[in-house]
């Protein structure tokens, strides 16, 4: 089918769209946007030449040097599942490259949601030992709101220029299906392909990850056939010219927008979490800024207050309180109302009492006996019935 819309466009058509296209009825694609660009990638040139046309998307380009420090790109590749006991599970590759030096970095995840990309980020940065000036994105979601047509600004997600902001780098997204943008990344994802992965099976990324850091050394220390030098030598001067590091990593979160309870707690992951109940007012809208340890809450608009932060509940049903933030409010003290008064309790009779334990012991001895109201029984009953 994808062959098909290729061969319809005239090569003319997109991955994104083609995958937007395959997800819903009749195809409903179980796969990922990154399998479909990269099989589109290998079939639209061979389409292409079948049809006797010229490739308007990997037209002739000139290649641009970059400075020491300047630039880095990124991507993900994924990787063949690995198996497991419950089952196999799928792989995917993190890479970084310094641009100028063509220096290497790589991590091996499971995930590909926003928590793990800036962090893989982070460990990146932590590996090179600085930040570049600008970094090279495909249009991931991660990066991208949504993807816009030529000429039109790129909405870029929020984290990612929160993030950007944190550590002092600028972002630069791609042209779809242009793959020289960031060809020196893509390279990369290649040749770890190809010189760590190949031929191997792995128990886990932890294997994987061990696996890479093992070639490492033997990648740096290759003389690199573009630009004639010696990976690591080259690197030297790239990390060199790196921006240092922040003096504290960025948190990675989740921003989600909540309405504030007349109780004072907002709701997330089937959870509550209380707020200063002098800071807000009931119905107004907070953001919470969720991580997987904590959850921090804000007010929302262009300027926003820090509230509280509390600990992040780690199972559903939970309430995670402040007492402070309920300084003031009504304790329900005094409101509920009492049991009702009862009826004034009635005069034992003795003769009753001593009919209903004679009949709690002939009971006993087996004895049947017709039960009547010992109040009703008058004292000369039990000598007529001897």
């Amino acid at each position: 089918m994808i062959d098909a819309w290729l061969r319809t466009s005239k090569g003319k058509l997109q991955a994104t769209t083609i995958f937007e296209r395959l997800l819903p009825e009749p195809y409903r694609f179980p796969g990922s946007y990154q399998r479909v660009k990269e099989y589109v990638a290998r079939r639209r040139p061979e389409i292409l030449h079948e049809l006797g046309l010229r490739d308007p998307l990997h037209q002739m380009h000139r290649r641009i040097e970059v400075a020491a420090g300047a630039q880095a790109q990124v991507d993900w590749g994924e990787e063949e599942p690995i198996q497991t006991p419950s089952g196999p599970v799928k792989v995917y590759s993190f890479h970084m490259v310094l641009s100028h030096s063509r220096d290497p970095f790589c991590w091996f995840t499971t995930s590909q949601d926003l928590a793990t990309f800036w962090e893989a980020h982070r460990r990146a940065f932590e590996h090179f030992g600085g930040v570049p000036q600008q970094i090279v994105y495909d249009r991931t979601k991660t990066v991208v709101r949504r993807h816009v047509g030529r000429g039109q600004d790129v909405p870029l997600h929020p984290e990612a220029v929160a993030f950007a902001c944190h550590y002092g780098f600028a972002i630069r997204v791609c042209f779809p299906e242009r793959p020289q943008s960031k060809g020196r990344v893509e390279s990369s994802v290649k040749t770890t392909r190809a010189k760590v992965l190949a031929g191997r099976t792995f128990t886990g990324v932890e294997d994987m990850q061990a696996a890479w850091y093992e070639w490492l050394p033997q990648r740096r220390s290759q003389v690199h056939r573009t630009h004639g030098e010696v990976i690591a030598h080259r690197a030297g001067r790239d990390r060199a010219a790196l921006r240092p590091l922040p003096e504290h990593p960025y948190v990675v979160c989740e921003r989600h927008l909540r309405t504030v309870g007349k109780d004072a707690l907002v709701s997330f992951g089937a959870s509550l979490y209380s707020v200063p109940r002098r800071a807000v007012r009931p119905r107004q809208r907070v953001e919470l800024r969720v991580s997987t340890d904590e959850v921090r809450v804000f007010t929302a608009g262009p300027h926003p207050e820090h509230l509280a932060t509390h600990p992040r509940a780690r199972t559903k049903g939970s309430w995670v309180v402040d007492p402070r933030h309920w300084d003031g409010l009504p304790d329900g003290t005094g409101r509920g109302r009492g049991p009702a008064p009862s009826a004034p309790a009635a005069e034992p009779d003795p003769e009753a009492d001593q009919l209903a334990r004679m009949i709690v012991r002939v009971a006993a001895a087996g004895i049947d006996v017709a039960r009547r109201d010992p109040a009703t029984c008058r004292p000369g009953l039990r000598d007529r019935g001897r």
